[in-house]
């Protein structure tokens, strides 16, 4: 339900004091991601092109002053930012913002991706000789590979000034994976794949400033985009989780004291929920996505991430 408080695993450590960046949180897994983050205490700044001001991106509902009001309601405080992460220079003013108002940052949330914009359905499961190359190189490379390495640019050094006594600062990659398997689209997997590696060398590069940098996979997400999908043509959503799972997962990440011993890792939200001892909203516990081998099963299949 909207706005409704849901409970979350009581050992989870509270982000009161702490501030976050959720970048692509007006709808979907970053707006759940924000709204977990905000029930443990945490000041959180979303991000996204959909504004009360303008257009949402493909008409989808959910603006970022949505969020933000959410945000609040769910016991943190929520602050609106219209970003388009494709442009620097935005990227950077937004990031000078967040310095002037907060003076720090101890978590950024890298959510943002175009790649299922325009997306139109058997269009997608083509070979990748037979893909549209600009469309699918601007959605997954410019607004999704390229926005996380900006807004990770960019939040670097406010991550690193933060006062030598502070909890560990947080860089946290949203990706799509599945334990190794090809994810059937060639522009999607190597994207994917970029991102989990740039993960890996960013937790290199900030280990001796106290930040970590880690890859989070969630899994089948039940977000608008996929019931907005599942309304034209009902398929089987049994085993999916919602958009908040992912957002415990953060936030279990976050308050972990040892989170520089996971730095430059790669974690589902449903490996990471057992170790930590979190469930979804309804109190299951879904498993890490999974799909078989490629040439086993030739229908295409999407996290939602």
């Amino acid at each position: 339900m909207q706005g409704a408080k849901q409970p979350i695993a009581k050992h989870l450590k509270t982000l009161t004091g702490r501030v976050a960046v959720v970048t692509g949180a007006s709808r979907g897994a970053g707006r759940a991601i924000a709204l977990v983050l905000a029930e443990a205490g945490a000041t959180v700044y979303v991000t996204g092109r959909s504004a009360s001001a303008g257009q949402t991106t493909e008409g989808l509902p959910g603006t970022v002053e949505n969020a933000a009001e959410e945000v609040t309601q769910r016991g943190g405080k929520g602050i609106a930012a219209r970003v388009d992460h494709t442009n620097e220079q935005d990227v950077a003013a937004f990031f000078e913002r967040v310095k002037r108002e907060s003076g720090r940052l101890d978590l950024l949330v890298n959510n943002v991706w175009g790649g299922y914009e325009q997306y139109d359905g058997p269009d997608f499961d083509l070979p990748f000789w037979e893909q549209p190359t600009e469309k699918r190189w601007q959605g997954m490379y410019v607004a999704g590979l390229r926005a996380h390495f900006l807004s990770s640019r960019f939040a670097a050094p406010l991550l690193i000034a933060r006062k030598a006594d502070a909890p560990p600062g947080l860089i946290v990659n949203t990706v799509g994976w599945a334990y190794g398997e090809y994810l059937r689209n060639l522009y999607y997997d190597v994207a994917k794949s970029a991102i989990i590696r740039m993960s890996f060398g960013m937790g290199l590069e900030l280990k001796k400033h106290h930040v970590a940098a880690v890859a989070l996979a969630p899994g089948f997400m039940r977000t608008e985009r996929v019931m907005a999908e599942h309304a034209k043509g009902p398929f089987d959503l049994s085993g999916t989780e919602s958009p908040e799972y992912g957002g415990r997962a953060v936030a279990a990440l976050a308050g972990d004291p040892r989170i520089m011993e996971r730095s430059g890792k790669l974690f589902t939200s449903g490996d990471l929920a057992r170790e930590y001892g979190f469930t979804d909203v309804d109190g299951k516990q879904p498993e890490g996505f999974r799909i078989p081998p490629y040439g086993e099963d030739e229908a295409p299949q999407s996290t939602g991430t």
